[in-house]
């Protein structure tokens, strides 16, 4: 059994693997066993999004598994997209959704967010600003990711480069008063970028290159822990 999505404490650590070449094919299962051996030693939940036709490599897996996006819409005759129903019949815990790459209407956010609810699956609903954390904190969420586009892969992280965007952030979705927690992304490439996060207030991280593209997964992805359990 994969790490229960009930019991995810205040150091979420997410890995969105994209379409990066270094994940492409069986390569998939080793960052999958990488985390999984270092979410056991550090007691820390570790979730992957990998792209979607590698998700069954994994499922064996003691991590969380997301997707990287799903779509509202219905079950049947709809080819070509992820819709909620069926996804959580493989395995999968939860999923992105609105990523900055992969951005879609207030409309579709809504209701997917209310379908993941409604099947039990965990919602990492990524926005770009406050205003957008402080209005889709009411829908309550699993999470709020606050990644501002224009520091996604540039390795400046938010934590250093736009702290004030975590904290009025933090103070947004306390404001709703519900059960989301804020994580936070963009340009984290360090275990002293994850830890200034969570003194800001950040819940956990949702990170991508500074993982994926490092030269070895389990230093990086141990020192990271370690960031989120300095605090």
């Amino acid at each position: 059994m994969r790490n229960s999505p009930n019991q995810l404490g205040n150091n979420m650590f997410i890995i969105n693997c994209k379409n990066y070449n270094e994940i492409a094919g069986d390569k998939i299962i080793k960052i999958a066993k990488t985390a999984e051996k270092i979410s056991r030693k550090y007691k820390i939940p570790i979730a992957i999004a990998p792209p979607h036709h590698l998700i069954p490599l994994i499922t064996k897996f003691k991590i969380m598994i997301l997707a990287q996006h799903m779509d509202d819409k219905k079950v049947g005759s709809t080819t070509g997209f992820m819709v909620p129903e069926i996804v959580k019949k493989s395995k999968i815990d939860g999923s992105i959704i609105n990523h900055s790459e992969h951005r879609i209407s207030e409309k579709e956010i809504k209701s997917l967010v209310k379908r993941l609810q409604k099947l039990k699956l965990k919602t990492v609903l990524c926005v770009k600003n406050v205003n957008e954390a402080k209005k889709y904190a009411k829908l309550n969420p699993t999470f709020i990711a606050i990644e501002p586009p224009e520091l996604i892969g540039t390795g400046r992280a938010i934590s250093t480069e736009r702290p004030a965007l975590i904290t009025n952030a933090v103070q947004a979705v306390k404001n709703a008063r519900n059960s989301t927690k804020l994580l936070c992304g963009a340009g984290i490439v360090s275990g002293q970028d994850v830890s200034k996060a969570k003194e800001l207030g950040s819940k956990g991280i949702l990170v991508a290159s500074g993982i994926v593209k490092a030269k070895n997964w389990e230093k990086i992805i141990s020192e990271f822990c370690k960031g989120l359990k300095s605090q």
